[in-house]
């Protein structure tokens, strides 16, 4: 089981970090790749046709026009999170925008704009992978609970 982040630039690996660090403890297997909708076109089609067949699924990071998400979801059937980076002058609010709007027959699952989404996409994923694999359901179940012990110990007291 593995999980493929494609970043737009290596400025956007702090977004990412927190979540890595839960799939890493969940026994998930991550790769993180810099490549550029823009930048890097014919790179970023060869990373997805590469790693397609050994990937469950792709987190597309990117932030400005965002066009990531939406160009690795193009060339793969694999399930396609996209998650925005907040950057000046519009603050993620331009790449949500780009990443919730693709074009029917085409979709991507979006995530909210930086480091909650960089823990979101991380979460989402393994769910995704929680359908096929049952261990990672029971991690999320404890992750979950843990989540909530502290919740009540913090303000329910």
């Amino acid at each position: 089981m593995k999980v493929v982040y494609f970043i737009g630039s290596s400025s956007d690996y702090p977004v990412i970090e927190p979540g890595l660090e839960i799939l890493e403890n969940f026994g998930i297997e991550v790769e993180v790749l810099v490549t550029s909708a823009h930048r890097t076109p014919e790179r970023t089609v060869r990373l997805v046709k590469e790693k397609e067949s050994e990937t469950d699924v792709f987190v597309a990071v990117a932030g400005g026009a965002a066009h990531l998400a939406g160009f690795v979801a193009a060339y793969t059937t694999k399930p396609v999170i996209g998650l925005p980076v907040a950057v000046e002058p519009f603050k993620g609010l331009d790449s949500l925008l780009s990443m919730v709007q693709m074009p029917r027959g085409v979709p991507v699952a979006v995530v909210s704009a930086g480091k909650w989404g960089g823990v979101n996409s991380a979460l989402f994923a393994a769910e995704i992978l929680s359908i096929k694999y049952p261990e990672i359901k029971e991690k999320l179940k404890e992750y979950r609970e843990k989540m909530r012990k502290k919740v009540e110990e913090e303000f329910v007291g």
